[in-house]
């Protein structure tokens, strides 16, 4: 019944599409055992206050209450889902944050993740619905809109290359991350696709496409290939010099005061964008939309974080991981068409891909014994079980949905 009153909500906003799921019994089998499992190493590692690697704040907590509460066996009373909610409750700030308090880092990151965990609840909460109101607030405040002053004491207009992104908080420069888990909250808490936050978020998604209707960073990719990159901008000292986290030489390159060129985009972004995208409910026939469907068509790969250099390509492979399902999860389409290299000249062969049996049985292969699960590579906290676990499960989640 909760699923489904969330699926109705979402259908009346005009924010969803239904998928037409070809998972397999089988798949859906193994997917849930896989949960199941993931879900008991969450609860045998919760910390007595409620929480999950409280160091960041409450963020990782609602990432994991996020997984427990997608449950369909699993509500808001379970001894475990009860701890964790009180424990973000407990960090509700007074400007409607979640955070660990009135100055702790990372506000817009926090903020999102709890708020995506308690739209999980329900009405039943009165505590809850107040801090979803005052998050989306707070969040919505958070975005790089007209009239702010960046780092250099510049207003914002809607051409700066902060307009319309999020960043971790405060005056940090927006990313494509902080971006999609802003509006992954919105979509979770019922805000209206149609609603300006949404609007303005497209204008910076723009900005970090490699495609035509780049009015700012179209000449710097290597190839106007649909996929994305990580911001309009490295830091506050380098502010509308793009950056791909793939192409780390060339971000050397600008801080040593030479021209960016040669930019990469890579999968796990690209499904961020992607799916921001579908949250805005952006046109499918867009050329922005068609542009990253290519991109997802002539990289699809669930071995490697795509686009990534060869000796970082596990890199952000779970995010990757999360970021796939949920993206095409939202899209709503059961396969992908993979368009698999042409053989000597020839045309290229398109290949149906079903997505959730593919990521299912490579998610559950990274599994270990115990439930967890964790990647080789310590970049992004991906050596952190916890964290990797909680995107793992959601990944699934996704895949069986």
């Amino acid at each position: 019944m909760k699923r489904l009153q969330q699926l109705i909500a979402l259908l009346l906003l005009g924010c969803l599409c239904l998928p037409a799921s070809g998972l397999d019994d089988d798949h859906w089998k193994k997917a849930n055992a896989s949960i199941e499992k993931g879900i008991a190493y969450l609860r045998a590692n919760q910390a007595e206050d409620g929480s999950w690697m409280p160091d960041m704040g409450p963020a990782v907590t609602g990432l994991a209450l996020t997984a427990l509460l997608e449950q369909p066996n699993i509500g808001p009373d379970d001894p475990t889902a009860a701890k964790a909610i009180a424990y973000i409750l407990k960090h509700v700030q007074e400007d409607g944050s979640i955070r660990k308090g009135p100055d702790g880092i990372l506000a817009s990151y926090n903020t999102a993740l709890c708020l995506s965990a308690l739209a999980r609840i329900g009405g039943s909460n009165p505590e809850a619905a107040s801090a979803i109101k005052g998050g989306q607030e707070f969040l919505k405040g958070t975005q790089w809109i007209a009239g702010m002053k960046d780092p250099d004491g510049k207003t914002i207009e809607e051409g700066h290359p902060f307009y319309g992104g999020f960043g971790y908080g405060g005056s940090g420069r927006p990313d494509i991350s902080n971006t999609q888990f802003a509006l992954q909250a919105f979509k979770d808490t019922g805000v209206d696709c149609e609603d300006p936050v949404f609007k303005r978020a497209l204008t910076f998604l723009n900005r970090i496409q490699a495609v035509e209707s780049n009015d700012m960073n179209k000449d710097k990719f290597e190839k106007l290939d649909g996929g994305f990159i990580y911001s309009t901008s490295i830091d506050k000292d380098h502010i509308g010099v793009a950056e791909s986290k793939a192409s780390q030489d060339q971000i050397d390159e600008a801080k040593a005061g030479r021209p960016v060129s040669g930019l990469r985009s890579y999968g796990s972004v690209t499904y961020a964008g992607f799916k921001s995208m579908v949250y805005a409910n952006l046109d499918r026939d867009d050329p922005r939309m068609k542009a990253a469907l290519s991109w997802i068509s002539k990289n699809y790969t669930l071995t490697q974080n795509p686009g990534m250099p060869e000796d970082q390509k596990l890199q952000g492979l779970f995010y990757y991981y999360i970021t796939m399902g949920r993206a095409l999860n939202a899209y709503g389409n059961s396969t992908v068409s993979v368009q698999l290299p042409s053989v000597d000249g020839a045309e290229p062969v398109i290949e149906k891909r079903d997505w959730a049996n593919d990521l299912i049985d490579t998610v559950v292969k990274h599994q270990h014994e115990e439930g967890w699960w964790a990647n080789t590579e310590s970049r992004w906290l991906e050596s952190q079980p916890v964290l990797v676990t909680a995107y793992a499960v959601i990944a699934l989640q996704n895949a069986i949905d």
